[in-house]
């Protein structure tokens, strides 16, 4: 992608313009308000395939059906330490946020506290939730089902889920130690931009639907993702399905239809977070300390090696003030602000040629997750 086909955005006019879109098909103001700024997060973080280029999938999805926009969230049960939420096919955000809301409300009752959620949808980027526990001390391990996208290892047939996994640890003085990665070999978001963007997908990433490797963003999308790392891979694809799935009644992703596909699908996602207080073992310090002194090892183990997390530290130190945006996803989301009747993004953006140091500032920083 070309710097002719970026367009550079005023942060505070895209966060005005994306919850004035979702209001306008119905969300509730604070729902609103909260899955922007978890998508906004992921644009600031270099994430783009987990950014404003879904906000006309969720609008599309809030207006077929496929998201509620006045759920009826409930604890289907509770116990010190335990919880699991029916979200009633909200927003995945709104349904996490009720889940660190819970979470929260345990500290001092249990060391470990574990929430399951059901009957929710897509949750945006799985490390601004268990960052944002970190950064309440807690150590924080999430992971999500999907929509079926994936092929198991050695199959041709969509069966798993990208089914990302997100671990944060609490560092002290600096932001949380954050891993988050899809067990696909690229995201199910990165294809849907280049798909938009009439670009190609790194081989080796999808196979068409007779099974053979494509590079073709429609075929792959006819086809299936793969499994990252092989048969390993797929098979901790498979336990983070399960982990995300046994513990309520949310759907397995070759049980659901992709809002992708029908944005009406009532997708039945399941999460599952983990939070656990370091203070029940050491001192938050002590944690703190020793997270800290295994990030630096890390970083001091060669000239150019970063710690999990530092690509998207770095750019959201360069984007407090603007995001990139593809063409093409601006030109979705302000086709989609015309048909409920709001203001768009492009009277306030201008074509970007950002002196940055990642090299396509619309890429994502790593393989993350759908």
């Amino acid at each position: 992608m070309t710097t002719a086909d970026v367009l550079r955005l005023d942060l505070a006019h895209a966060r005005t313009v994306a919850v004035e879109l979702l209001e306008a098909v119905g969300a509730q103001p604070d729902h609103a308000r909260a899955t922007v700024d978890n998508l906004l997060f992921a644009d600031c973080s270099g994430i783009a395939s987990h950014g404003l280029l879904r906000l006309p999938l969720y609008a599309k999805a809030v207006i077929a059906g496929g998201i509620n926009v006045a759920p009826r969230m409930r604890w289907e049960a509770e116990s010190v330490g335990a919880g699991l939420l029916d979200a009633d096919a909200a927003f995945g955000q709104v349904a996490m946020e009720e889940a660190l809301r819970w979470i929260e409300a345990q500290r001092g009752r249990a060391s470990t506290v574990t929430v399951a959620v059901q009957s929710s949808s897509h949750f945006g980027a799985g490390g601004y939730w268990t960052r944002r526990l970190a950064e309440a001390g807690w150590l924080a391990i999430g992971v999500s089902s999907t929509g079926p996208t994936v092929a198991p290892f050695g199959a041709t047939r969509k069966v798993l889920g990208t089914n990302p996994l997100s671990i944060s640890l609490p560092a002290g003085a600096e932001e949380p130690l954050t891993a988050d990665l899809a067990t696909s070999s690229g995201a199910y978001g990165k294809v849907i931009g280049a798909r938009n963007a009439g670009t190609s997908i790194p081989e080796g990433w999808a196979v068409d639907a007779e099974g053979n490797s494509t590079t073709d963003p429609e075929a792959a999308m006819a086809g299936a993702l793969t499994a990252f790392g092989g048969h390993k891979g797929s098979a901790i694809a498979v336990m983070l399905e399960g982990l995300s799935v046994v513990l309520g009644e949310a759907s397995f992703a070759f049980e659901t239809e992709d809002i992708w596909s029908n944005p009406g699908s009532r997708m039945n996602v399941g999460h599952m977070i983990i939070a656990i207080d370091p203070g029940a073992f050491v001192s938050s310090a002590s944690t703190a300390e020793r997270v800290q002194k295994l990030r630096d090892a890390v970083r001091g183990a060669g000239e150019a090696v970063m710690a999990p997390g530092d690509p998207e530290q770095r750019a959201r130190a360069e984007r407090s003030k603007w995001i990139p945006l593809a063409r093409s996803t601006v030109d979705a989301i302000d086709s989609m602000a015309v048909s409920v009747g709001v203001p768009g993004l492009a009277a306030h953006s201008d074509i970007s040629h950002p002196d940055i140091s990642h090299p396509d500032s619309t890429v994502d920083t790593k393989e993350h997750q759908r």
